[in-house]
């Protein structure tokens, strides 16, 4: 890995934006129609700035995440940008406040900012400097499908097909297993018969209901199970995975290598998939992506196609990207995606760069 300059840190400036999506996410614990993000410009003494972005789930976490980054501030101005470093310190720094939640999240965010400088300061994209060859990565739109009529899922799936995907996933968790089934078949009945289907309860279930509802789908031709129960039931989620034959995904919820260790090891997941905000940026990826590895577990994506898309072409289990376009609205570069594929920029860095224009127009989270 060629680090390129060394960079030390000036200024964190963040803004909070309230962004529609094109679809509405609707699943069994609520429907959510905009996205609140963070976003992050990490500021060098060397004129680089470093970009990121954070979804927030509910907006008064912005200001949480806010006044963490300010602290985080405080905490490093001055110090050169090195990941791994700055990791252990802010880790050690708020480890008696807990790093999970809004604050685990803000250090993610500061982390992808960080190393979004470096593979700038060294004129490549990030996945090359991470030692990346290839500029594509497999991916599903994991827009929409929320929890609709049969006939409104069936024309959104064949919607979501066009400009270039050749995979979907759909939330299911309705009032009855017999009406998940009718979900999927609806779904089924208007993509092609090869295409992968994912499915995502939200830890909806309990565990003997998602026993019958993994059931009747393991008739159904279905890629994998996201979260039937509560993320945290390792116990629960290894009882679903043994007497469910379709494989069970978790994952997103992991805030540290101690969760992917343990859900992998107590055999409560088939797949992984964890979140750039939540595993600890590109620097907690990274060592996740070597434990799937050690593990022989597949590893997917959660959110944040933008920047997991240069991460999965450096983990060595590389499964599935996840594709939201929750901030393609504000980039000055969305994402682009053809014959299945996201296709990664060339330009150094991320990718991730402002439409100042268009942040303009978005009402301000306060």
């Amino acid at each position: 890995m060629n680090p390129g300059p060394t960079l030390s840190i000036k200024d964190i400036k963040t803004r909070a934006i309230s962004v529609p999506m094109n679809r509405a996410l609707g699943t069994s614990s609520g429907k959510m129609s905009e996205a609140p993000l963070v976003l992050i410009d990490l500021e060098t003494n060397e004129g680089i700035t470093g970009h990121s972005y954070l979804f927030c789930y509910h907006p008064m976490a912005a200001s949480m995440m806010q006044r963490v980054l300010s602290e985080v501030l405080e905490l490093v101005r001055g110090n050169q940008i090195a990941p791994a470093a700055l990791s252990n310190k802010l880790l050690g720094r708020f480890m008696l406040l807990g790093n999970q939640g809004a604050v685990g999240m803000a250090l993610s965010g500061f982390d992808v900012a960080c190393w979004d400088a470096l593979a700038k300061a060294a004129e490549m994209p990030l996945y090359k400097l991470l030692g990346g060859e290839t500029d594509r990565v497999p991916t599903y739109n994991s827009n929409g499908l929320s929890l609709m009529s049969p006939d409104a899922l069936a024309k959104e799936a064949y919607d979501l097909l066009r400009d270039g995907f050749h995979a979907v996933k759909l939330r299911l968790g309705y009032t009855t297993w017999q009406e998940d089934i009718e979900a999927v078949r609806a779904v089924r009945k208007a993509i092609p018969s090869d295409a992968p289907l994912m499915t995502d309860y939200n830890q909806s279930l309990s565990v003997n209901e998602a026993i019958i509802r993994g059931r009747a789908l393991d008739a159904e031709d279905i890629t994998w199970i996201e979260e039937p129960i509560a993320h945290d039931d390792y116990i629960g989620c290894a009882k679903v995975a043994e007497d469910v034959k379709t494989p069970i995904q978790i994952g997103e919820n992991f805030c540290n290598l101690h969760d992917v260790k343990l859900a992998i090891q107590m055999r409560a997941t088939d797949f992984i998939m964890p979140d750039l905000q939540r595993i600890g940026g590109v620097t907690g990826w990274l060592a996740a992506a070597s434990v799937a590895e050690s593990e022989n577990t597949l590893m997917s994506s959660h959110l944040f196609p933008e920047v997991s898309a240069h991460l999965m072409t450096v983990t060595p289990t590389a499964h599935w990207l996840e594709f939201v376009d929750w901030a393609a609205a504000i980039l000055d570069e969305p994402m682009k995606i053809a014959d299945g594929h996201a296709l990664i920029s060339d330009r150094p860095g991320t990718g991730v760069s402002w439409n100042e224009d268009a942040i303009t127009s978005y009402p301000v989270i306060r």
